[in-house]
């Protein structure tokens, strides 16, 4: 598993294929076989232009005969123009993985040196040539192009020519049936100004996109100046085949080029696919870090057929939109029921508990050992009550005001207080090894508190800090469409799943210990019969609670190996709303001292 193995082409084609090998079979890994050499081709001619035009140069000044390149000067001068006489070639070649990557490389050469006073005709030919690797039948042949980011430089490549388009009598528009492009001169004194594109997806139907700058924006302009749009209806598909986050793009992608001085924008996105449990999230395409970005844009309206974004526009670094739906995560209004009803039960559960425990604090707490168990308990029902209201305020921040710092700082708040409750149960398990197997060996009550702060709140505060400060910087730590923990990109969630399911085994093991030492008739006669009692209740603390919270966060890790499963989401929203019922119940409620 994981070897390579690369292959010649065959000898029509030039290039290598590579494969990998997975569950002993060689699967592609990438086609980089090519029958077209354009940018030779390209090249080719534009020296011979260069050339005739030397030559008519040195026929004026010499006055010396030159007749060799009047033929290509003629042909070619059109070529320089507009490109015209490469497409031929480009249209009559299969868009095989190997070409694509080719004709990838060369638009991006046209659009860094030959992209001065962008006419008509020749934004006509760079679109015709575009269209030729964007047409929905050869969409599955990118997934083999060799260079993985060739969708990304084809976006990036396209808005820069683009952005230089000429506009004649004030507006232009260029369409062909994968890539469109209209622009319009706007000022100040312009009404809101509108972009509406009809295209064809597949042949299916078409899929419609709509672009407004507001006129509020556009009181911002200090002189006049232009805007230009450029849809394509397929290239979404193209941009996630290098996605590891099952979310896909649900609607066309439209880029913008406006003047710096605009700040937002309003995008319309016609969805492909209609169902009613999927959800949308408005992203912009990241130039810099290739790849969706949720921060850029926020869910104005969203209806069965079409979503509304607001997007903010910054040239350098957002330049393309569009909205990605998570089909795998079922969403559902039993979910939804559970997770309100669950948490607020769960929420008085709590508050109750430690209202009960601050009554009869006095009663309960009359030796070391009880203390030290009611202490980690309240402790427990503590974290866990902060993290069920920080569970709220991060639905709240994410939904109302999708404010990317207040994520980040919900995110981090709920990591810490969610591995503040394992912690604590871990506390709680060391402190039964304590009263089990150092019979003779007492500790103060400052250096069990000393510890038990140090372990139940220093080590998750070293796991938060150390989490946000790795993955952060490569805006890895939140996951896209919910203020938590990134899974798909970075595995910054394995800083939660790891210690809470090694803390889970250990206790398990702590529980198998308790039931081997309590069943041996030796065990009483170094310990007094009060601690034995009081080992015993917080043993049984221990036994109920922590193959509750195991099954709660091992459906948990269910829910994202398999998110297809309703079933998963269904009883870990149960299991995960009703932690603060079961510490209620087991931890103080069914405690007959």
């Amino acid at each position: 598993n994981g070897a390579i193995c690369i292959q010649p082409c065959s000898p029509s084609f030039h290039g290598e294929t590579s494969f990998v090998c997975e569950d002993r079979k060689w699967q592609m890994l990438s086609d980089a076989c090519a029958s077209l050499d354009v940018q030779s081709l390209f090249q080719v001619r534009m020296l011979l232009y260069t050339l005739a035009c030397a030559c008519n140069i040195l026929q004026r000044h010499t006055l010396l005969p030159c007749t060799f390149t009047k033929h290509f000067a003629a042909g070619n001068h059109s070529c320089q123009a507009d490109f015209s006489c490469i497409i031929p070639d480009i249209l009559s070649s299969p868009a095989i993985p190997g070409n694509i990557a080719d004709i990838v490389q060369l638009l991006k050469k046209i659009s860094l040196l030959l992209s001065e006073n962008v006419t008509r005709g020749k934004m006509q030919s760079y679109s015709r040539i575009a269209n030729h690797i964007l047409n929905s039948s050869i969409i599955s042949n990118w997934a083999f192009v060799k260079d993985r980011n060739a969708g990304s430089i084809l976006l990036d490549s396209v808005n820069l020519f683009a952005g230089k388009l000429l506009l004649r009598n004030g507006s232009e528009s260029i369409q062909e049936p994968f890539i469109a492009t209209k622009g319009y001169s706007i000022h100040s004194n312009t009404s809101g100004k509108s972009f509406d594109f009809s295209m064809e997806f597949n042949s299916t139907g078409n899929i419609t996109g709509h672009v407004v700058i507001p006129e509020e924006e556009l009181l911002r302009l200090p002189r006049a100046s232009k805007a230009i749009s450029v849809a394509f209806p397929t290239l979404g598909a193209i941009l996630e085949t290098n996605r590891p986050d099952p979310a896909v793009v649900n609607g066309m992608v439209l880029s913008v080029s406006l003047p710096e001085e605009l700040q937002s924008v309003l995008l319309t996105f016609e969805k492909l696919n209609k169902l009613e449990q999927a959800g949308a999230q408005c992203v912009g395409w990241h130039s810099a870090e290739r790849r969706w970005d949720p921060r850029a844009c926020r869910v104005r309206a969203h209806s069965a057929s079409t979503v509304v974004c607001v997007c903010a526009h910054r040239r350098r670094t957002y330049g393309a939109f569009s909205i990605l739906m998570a089909p795998a995560v079922p969403r559902s209004s039993l979910l939804d029921y559970i997770t309100r009803v669950g948490l607020g039960l769960s929420i008085l559960s709590l508050v109750l508990c430690l209202v009960v425990e601050a009554v009869v604090w006095q009663h309960v707490t009359k030796t070391e050992i009880t203390y030290m168990r009611h202490f980690c308990l309240v402790n427990i029902a503590a974290s866990l009550l902060v993290a069920d209201v920080l569970f709220i305020l991060a639905a709240i921040v994410h939904n109302a005001t999708l404010n990317y710092q207040l994520c980040v700082a919900a995110t981090f708040f709920l990591h810490f207080f969610y591995l503040a409750l394992f912690f604590w149960m871990f506390t709680l398990g060391l402190l039964i090894l304590y009263g089990l197997l150092l019979i003779f060996f007492k500790i103060t009550r400052f250096v069990f508190l000393s510890a038990a702060f140090s372990i139940g709140y220093g080590c998750p505060l070293v796991i938060s800090i150390l989490t946000v400060a790795i993955t952060e910087p490569k805006n890895g730590y939140l996951r896209s469409g919910a203020c938590w923990l990134n899974w798909y990109e970075t595995k910054a969630l394995l800083a939660f799943v790891v210690p809470a399911l090694s803390i889970i085994v250990m206790n398990l093991i702590v529980v198998v210990v308790v039931v081997v030492k309590t069943g041996r008739s030796s065990f009483g006669d170094g310990c007094k019969s009060q601690d034995l009692s009081s080992m015993i209740r917080v043993s049984k603390n221990v036994a109920l609670l922590t193959p509750l919270l195991g099954l709660t966060w091992g459906f948990g890790l269910a829910t994202i190996i398999d998110s297809r499963s309703l079933a998963f989401h269904v009883v870990f929203a149960l299991l995960n709303a009703f932690q603060g019922f079961f510490i209620l119940l087991f931890g103080t409620l069914l405690d007959r001292k």
